[in-house]
């Protein structure tokens, strides 16, 4: 029998056992919770720093810093000197070539701290410094680190005083010029001989390379006995039956104690268990792999097919006798997620790609990640914003590119909440694992994979981005350690790679939208097209004497505000698409409509394509969810956090219940017109239940040239083809040609999409519809209905609030409403709300 790339790779990383692969020891859960005492202490160093730039080591070993400004820790260089009014914002503009500078020079970081009381066997804890530093305390130096995903941590007992000083300096970061862009002077290839995040050095919107200590600092007491990194992960689903493997490391040659664990529900109602269990060990250090039952388990389960519901494990050790008892907390999801092969079954050259959850083949629906920022401002509350729109959008799973980094506890957190699984790439790019220090990296994916390991919506684990030779010593250790340090998760070697692909055939290879309406694969790690933002949000990164200017200049800040800086013709690239959308002599709101129109065409189509091939494809991921910065960019939602024309057409497309049509042009005028329909239904909505399929097509003059239904009853197991929806050449001899797809379900409408297509053969076509009378109106309950009033559809029709997009959240926008129709949207506020439509 042939075996899949997956057991090929798996055999040849040679990895041993893993944490779960030893026999385990049957514990018993008890009725109710337990106590559990205090830690070792722990004391945080977060807060406000000193930071000043350059200067002598001497000097500022003996505390001279005349010139120091704050600094928030965790954060950045750059993001400090926005604050203290020393650069400018760097949004605005063309202000980053400003503010990048600060890239290029060292930087000194102070604080200072007391000695805690009853503390022994201190360490100094850095969790993320970026990128090269080094370290001293009280004048000692303690060592350096270069690598910005953990550490570097150090024994500081023999060196503590009651009051202590802690400073580090930050190194430069290198320059090297990439040929890459020939005439851009600020993209910095540096990234490939280090481990950073490399979106911000100049080839992806930034080019202001991050600099600072940008995760926690601490001082940790040591335990007795301290438990490494506990680790979680269900065996059987059915019997709730979940195994927990701990090692325990004594400062003694042998100890013994008592290991107490609590487990209860974390974001639902239900009973808490325990377990206590005596541990003796003659050596240092022991490995505990026991294995209990959770009694009528809830599930996680992704966005709409269940609820992401998540366990509470408290976990204590206090040793006999004296010393410090050692208490760690952590959440873990009851789940499975295992890889099966694409029909035809395993092949050498693919992986397994059919993402079985909790026993259940599913089409996996998702979107890129984006790192957040370059100044690194990582609040929660940014995280949340765009995660809860991939959430509000039906993904299921978000792949967080080799471009940008292992993920923060707060990404991980809010994707566990949300039900958003997670593809994990190591921070590997185009081929640079062969040039990024192997050592580097194999702390990377160790340090991280012991700190993600057990969330529940990390589910596969990838080499990086876009390598065409993801091979080699490094690639290896990565997929040796996802089996060592893991052993429940799939490793793929790169994205793409194994039967997945990526497609940017119109943006970078100027072709018709057209070839994303074809395309096929087994799976997509990545697709899409670029479009500007929302017109008030390019208005924000503007400067004054340029909001108002169009054609804008092309050195100004509309043009710099592309991928690459216009460096490889961006903005003739997206022009190429939106000027097929915007009227002639466009103000520069159209144009900036107009390109997210073309992105929509690009992402809904190719997405309904893939989905129509279940089982033969077995998901898509669109580029992209959010952005690194302000710019024309493939995100559908912009870094202010407002979602674009994308966003709601995609929440429509990506809907688990979702009648949809395919297309093979957007050309079709005056051509007989033969396409089929589709319906989808992932959670199984339809069972025992009456439904009917509409799909109606509309000339230029928004009148009703052709419906036809199809009607059926019960479960369709996912995927089904309903039949072709036909139209003469004379009912197609209109631009544009626009098409309704709805599904009734026992009468009521559960989803519609409307299409577009020969909108090039009359070039504005879409902003000259006939037009309509839209109104709204506010309800108490957090919901507006918005009524056409007029005699015509509505295209297009969304509610708004002017001046807070980026805050503003709508249950869905850009809708089809016939005339007389009332349709409710909830709303997150009441307050300054309008309604428009393309035609109102």
């Amino acid at each position: 029998m042939s075996k899949s790339l997956d057991e090929i790779d798996n055999k040849s990383f040679a990895a041993g056992p893993s944490p779960l692969g030893s026999k385990a020891v049957a514990v018993t859960l008890e009725s109710g919770r337990t106590s559990h005492p205090e830690g070792a202490p722990v004391l945080v160093l977060d807060g406000t720093w000193q930071m000043a730039e350059a200067g002598a080591e001497r000097a500022r070993l003996k505390n001279e810093w005349p010139d120091a400004i704050p600094a928030q820790v965790p954060g950045s260089v750059h993001a400090a000197l926005v604050a203290a009014g020393k650069l400018p914002d760097p949004t605005i503009g063309r202000n980053q070539e400003i503010v990048a500078k600060a890239s290029y020079k060292t930087w000194w970081f102070k604080t200072t701290f007391r000695k805690t009381a009853g503390t022994t066997g201190e360490r100094l804890v850095f969790d993320g410094v970026c990128n090269r530093c080094t370290v001293w305390l009280n004048g000692v130096k303690l060592g350096g680190h270069e690598g910005m995903f953990g550490g570097p941590s150090f024994d500081i007992a023999s060196h503590l005083q009651e009051t202590n000083a802690l400073v580090v300096r930050l190194d430069p970061i290198p320059f090297e010029d990439d040929p890459w862009v020939p005439s851009q002077r600020n993209n910095n290839k540096s990234w490939k001989k280090t481990v950073v995040f490399n979106n911000v050095y100049g080839w992806h919107y930034s080019q202001c390379p991050s600099l600072g200590i940008w995760r926690s600092v601490r001082v940790e007491g040591a335990p007795a006995v301290r438990m490494d990194h506990p680790f979680v992960a269900t065996r059987d689903t059915k019997t709730g039956t979940v195994d927990l493997a701990v090692a325990l490391a004594g400062s003694a040659r042998k100890w013994a104690g008592t290991l107490t664990g609590t487990i209860q529900p974390e974001n639902f109602t239900g009973p808490a268990r325990h377990f206590c269990l005596r541990v003796k060990s003659a050596a240092s250090r022991r490995d505990l792999h026991l294995r209990f039952r959770i009694p009528g388990p809830k599930l996680w389960w992704p966005v709409d097919l269940g609820a992401p519901n998540l366990y509470r494990l408290t976990l204590s050790f206090v040793p006999d006798g004296v010393g410090q008892a050692d208490t760690q907390s952590l959440t873990f999801g009851i789940r499975t997620v295992e890889m099966a092969p694409l029909p035809g079954g395993p092949k050498p050259d693919k992986f397994n790609w059919t993402f079985v959850v909790n026993g259940r083949p599913i089409f996996v629906k998702g979107t890129g990640w984006c790192t957040l920022d370059p100044l690194m401002d990582f609040r929660r509350e940014r995280y949340d914003r765009f995660l809860s729109l991939a959430r509000d959008q039906h993904c299921q799973m978000v792949r967080a590119w080799g471009s940008g980094m292992p993920e923060t506890d707060d990404f991980y957190d809010l994707c566990d909440r949300y039900g958003l699984m997670v593809m994990q790439e190591w921070p590997t790019a185009w081929n640079s694992h062969e040039t990024q220090p192997y050592d580097m990296l194999e702390e990377t994916v160790r340090l991280n994979t012991l700190r993600i390991r057990h969330r529940a919506s990390l589910v596969i684990y990838t080499g990086g981005n876009e390598s065409e030779k993801p091979f080699g010593k490094a690639i290896d250790m990565m997929g040796r350690l996802a089996i060592k340090l893991d052993g429940t998760r799939a490793f793929h070697r790169g994205q793409p790679f194994g039967g997945s692909k990526h497609n940017y055939d119109s943006y970078w290879g100027r072709k018709p939208l057209d070839v994303h309406l074809r395309h096929e694969a087994d799976f997509y790690g990545e697709y899409g097209l670029a479009c500007f933002p929302n017109y008030e949000s390019v208005q924000r990164y503007l400067p004054d004497n340029e909001k108002q200017l169009w054609p804008p200049p092309e050195d100004g800040a509309f043009t710099f505000h592309t991928p690459v800086f216009n460096h490889l013709q961006c903005l003739s690239r997206i022009s190429q698409f939106a000027n097929t959308f915007a009227p002639r002599n466009a103000t520069m709101e159209q144009f900036v409509i107009g390109s997210q129109m073309a992105q929509v065409v690009c992402l809904r189509h190719q997405f309904e394509r893939a989905r129509s091939r279940w089982p033969h494809c077995t998901g898509a991921l669109y580029y992209k969810i959010n952005d690194n910065f302000p710019a024309a960019s493939w995100a559908t939602a912009d870094w202010y956090g407002a979602p674009k024309m994308g966003h709601y057409f995609m929440q429509q497309t990506l809907a688990p219940l979702h009648a949809f049509l395919l297309f093979d042009t957007i050309h079709n005028l005056g051509m007989w017109f033969d396409q089929p329909v589709f319906l989808a239904d992932d959670a199984d909505h339809l069972k025992g239940r009456d439904w009917q399929v509409i799909v109606r097509a509309y000339d230029g003059a928004l009148r009703e040239v052709k419906r036809t239904s199809y009607d059926g009853r019960g479960s369709i197991k996912s995927t089904r083809y309903l039949g072709p929806f036909n139209l003469d050449t004379e009912q197609t001899d209109t631009a544009p040609l626009l098409f309704v797809s709805e599904i009734r379900v026992d009468g009521q409408l559960a989803n519609r999409t409307f299409y577009w297509i020969n909108h090039e053969f009359d070039r504005g076509c879409l902003f000259r519809l006939p037009r309509t009378t839209l109104a709204l109106k506010k309800d108490k309950d957090g919901t507006v209905v918005v009524t056409n009033t007029g005699k015509l559809p509505a295209v297009g029709a969304f509610v708004a609030r002017p001046g807070h997009l980026d805050t503003f959240t709508a249950s869905e926008n850009y809708l089809w409403l016939d005339a007389g129709e009332k349709h409710t949207i909830r709303v997150d506020t009441l307050d300054g709300l309008s309604v428009e439509a393309w035609n109102a």
